[in-house]
């Protein structure tokens, strides 16, 4: 049983980043009084029985982003085992709805990973967007960015963290080896090549791990993502959300007094850092919680192609969401070479609004 305040605090960066409004979040965190597995006020049953109200009316991606948030943090019983259910069944409703969305199942490393894509065509095959969410964030959320990867002319692929959502895999030091696995399972359908991933938190640590062995990772997007010191500083282990130690010891299937034993396999050194040769696109938080300040001054130091976007903001920037959602976009269409509405062209909001949260939040 998690505590109920600590969720009602991290659950905001995850409804903001799936366009969630604190008119659309914040009446159903009131109705919420405890996670009590079954009870009728519980973390997981206020918000299914939201989507289910949205569902009935026919709204399967709004019934869906709050069946996601009544998982949150990850299944640890039946009422989010139900949540977990209920959003696999209103998104794959959804996508038969779409022309071109698919699902994918890769058997890898003795468990398996699936996935969702778009825009894969072996005739014509198009650059391949790999998307990953963190410790939390499951494939179902991400269907507004695989509409905007169609329209971009990209091919798309989006999946989960190891032990996340239908990823049975465990987490651990070999994890990043599930990116080129997926790869390889459509590079017969994708110019998998020429491949950018966007990958926000612990994925964006796999992306860069994965990209110092497979050279067809010509980039990476992410967004407050561990790489040193978070795995190797207990101090600062010790100060870390508890939801976040007890998310991160289930997907490694360790005891959470027991991770700070587990996580020194998986930092990165220097010398992998300097080594990576392609463009590292970096949204970091100056008050992030969750990772230390130290691994991003680890990354400025290291990555010799680096664009960093940073706010004065906690882990995910969550009073930064739009204008973090506009620079993310912006670089991914730097990376892929979009000929369209020119990358260039976005600053001129994104300097706006950063104008504007400076002046709101400096008042």
């Amino acid at each position: 049983m998690n505590d109920v305040a600590e969720l009602k605090q991290f659950i905001v960066v995850h409804a903001k980043a799936q366009g969630l409004s604190a008119a659309d979040y914040q009446p159903v965190l009131d109705r919420i009084g405890s996670d009590t597995d079954g009870a009728p006020e519980s973390w997981a049953a206020v918000w299914r029985a939201a989507g289910e109200t949205l569902e009935e009316g026919g709204d399967l991606l709004e019934a869906n982003r709050r069946y996601v948030m009544a998982r949150f943090p990850y299944v640890d019983g039946p009422g989010r085992a139900g949540a977990q259910e209920s959003y696999l069944s209103a998104f794959e409703r959804w996508s038969k709805t779409q022309h071109d969305i698919e699902s994918l199942e890769i058997s890898f490393g003795g468990g398996k990973v699936r996935c969702w894509a778009t825009g894969l065509n072996a005739g014509v095959p198009r650059p391949l967007v790999l998307i990953m969410g963190g410790i939390i964030s499951v494939k179902e959320q991400w269907a507004p960015t695989l509409r905007l990867a169609n329209r971009l002319g990209l091919a798309a692929v989006v999946s989960e963290m190891p032990g996340v959502g239908e990823n049975t895999m465990r987490y651990d030091t070999d994890s990043w080896r599930m990116i080129t696995a997926i790869l390889d399972a459509v590079a017969d359908r994708a110019d998998a090549a020429n491949t950018t991933a966007l990958a926000l938190s612990f994925s964006g640590h796999l992306a860069l791990r994965c990209a110092l062995s497979d050279r067809r990772i010509r980039g990476v997007i992410t967004a407050g993502a561990p790489v040193g010191a978070f795995f190797t500083d207990g101090e600062w282990l010790r100060h870390v959300p508890r939801v976040t130690v007890d998310t991160l010891a289930h997907l490694a299937h360790t005891p959470s007094e027991e991770l700070g034993g587990f996580l020194p396999g998986l930092a990165l050194i220097e010398d992998q850092l300097k080594a990576l040769d392609i463009p590292v696109y970096y949204l970091a938080s100056r008050r992030d919680e969750v990772i230390p300040p130290e691994d991003l001054a680890m990354v400025r130091r290291n990555v010799r192609d680096l664009h960093v976007m940073d706010n004065d903001d906690v882990h995910g920037s969550p009073r930064h969401a739009l204008e973090s959602r506009l620079w993310i976009v912006q670089s991914l269409m730097r990376l892929t070479g979009h000929q369209g509405i020119k990358p260039a062209l976005l600053g001129v909001p994104l300097r706006l609004l950063r104008l504007r949260s400076s002046l709101v939040h400096n008042r």
